[in-house]
């Protein structure tokens, strides 16, 4: 594993392994803004119901609870790699059909449904897989900036190069931005599928192991840490609220605003702005407050940003909200993947990640759904008040797990790691 000493911290090294997986995430982050960007633009000229669109947003979240914790299982059995650069290839052929589909005039709300769903479904594999790659390629130590980097080029790509990009690829057809993330998803597949890191050989699985028993193994490790516990818990209520707002955000933005598609351009590209910053902060965040604390902090200020989105009637107070909430959104995430890759065995980290991914984003269909049904019975802007609620009652979940914080690279000591399960 190569890494480069800098103050303050070790950084990975760019040549190898990493930089190849950092460039198929960072492309293949640029494709997905493409479509995610697109899907509810060509949902809303399908339909001018908010629940309808609401729909599709939930049927992207609903299979990390159907499949989560089976794709974290898997995770740990296969070799990484292949996987991630298998499902990739899938999903490239996946969305070629698609939008082959959006051309010949057959796109429709059932078909978005599908797609979403089928898309989530391959994601709870690679994106698993993916958590438990990165700690083979780059050093303990590296961690943090290690994910640091990996958020912040997807940011770039996704949020400030792809999405505001968008507009202008649906001039040129209602079809092209699914072009450009079918070629993405193959690119990327082409780049993980060339890694020649070798990986850390596999404990040999007990005689008789299943994946129902290897999966309760990933559950009661991820219930006997406290601050993994504690994260866990606020991130599935913080979901609720973030599915709420992203499946009412095109809504709040274009109807409630009236700045149609250049404004919800202008405030995904907000976010991701807000994003790149708080991924340059987040390492001096964490030396000053710690992991768990820093987590707290982000919270709190987000309740603040979606207050202001329900509540100001402005875009420029809406881009200045999207900032905020997408800086403090950068440091949460940061950490908490960062936490589970210091905390969790290396041989279990695939499945203590799709327990703690599956239970997380569980909240989030319902919270599109409910979106939706609020959007449509009191007004555009009140789904961000309903996130705004549902932060408040994340950051009270994770108090307790505050004084269970931890040091940025957790001591080689038993009450810093997971205790192995019997």
């Amino acid at each position: 594993m190569a890494t480069v000493d800098v103050v303050g911290g070790r950084v990975p090294a760019w040549r190898g392994g990493f930089g190849r997986l950092w460039s198929a995430a960072v492309l293949s982050s640029f494709g997905d803004a493409l479509r995610s960007s697109a899907l509810p633009l060509l949902a809303a000229t399908l339909t001018d119901r908010p629940l309808l669109v609401a729909t599709v947003t939930a049927c992207g979240h609903l299979p990390w609870i159907v499949f989560g914790l089976l794709g974290g299982a898997v995770a740990d059995r296969v070799d990484q790699r292949r996987a991630m650069w298998t499902v990739d290839a899938v999903r490239g052929l996946l969305v070629a059909c698609f939008a082959v589909a959006v051309a010949l005039g057959h796109a429709s709300i059932g078909l978005l449904i599908v797609l979403a769903f089928a898309l989530t479904t391959l994601q709870t594999l690679f994106d698993n897989a993916s958590t438990a790659l990165l700690p083979a390629l780059v050093d303990r130590t590296a961690l943090g900036s290690a994910n640091a980097r990996l958020m912040t080029g997807q940011q770039i790509a996704g949020g400030l190069l792809g999405a505001p990009l968008v507009p202008l690829l649906l001039w040129g057809g209602v079809a092209l931005p699914f072009v450009a993330d079918a070629v993405t998803f193959l690119v990327a597949a082409a780049l993980v599928a060339s890694l020649r890191t070798t990986l850390p050989e596999r404990k040999p699985r007990p005689a008789g192991s299943t994946l129902r028993r290897e999966i309760a193994e990933g559950l009661r490790a991820l219930g006997r840490d406290k601050a993994l516990r504690g994260l866990c818990a606020a991130t599935a209520l913080c979901n609720i609220g973030v599915g709420a707002l992203i499946a009412g955000l095109v809504f709040l933005v274009t109807g409630w605003l009236d700045a149609g598609t250049a404004g919800y351009a202008a405030a995904l590209t907000a976010y991701t702005i807000g994003g790149l910053a708080g991924g340059a902060v987040s390492g001096r965040l964490v030396a000053r407050l710690g992991r768990v604390r820093a987590v707290l902090l982000a919270g709190t200020v987000q309740i603040g940003a979606l207050l202001v989105m329900g509540s100001v009637h402005s875009m420029v107070a809406l881009a200045g909200a999207m900032a905020v909430f997408g800086f403090m959104g950068m440091v949460w995430n940061v950490n908490t993947r960062t936490l589970m890759q210091e905390r969790a065995p290396a041989e279990m980290l695939g499945r203590v990640s799709a327990a703690f991914r599956t239970l997380a984003v569980a909240g989030a269909p319902l919270g599109a759904l409910l979106g939706g049904a609020v959007a449509t019975a009191w007004g555009l802007n009140t789904p961000a008040l309903l996130a705004a609620a549902f932060f408040v009652l994340s950051v009270a979940s994770l108090i307790p797990a505050f004084k269970a914080n931890v040091s940025v690279v957790a001591p080689d000591d038993d009450a810093a790691t997971v205790p192995a399960p019997r």
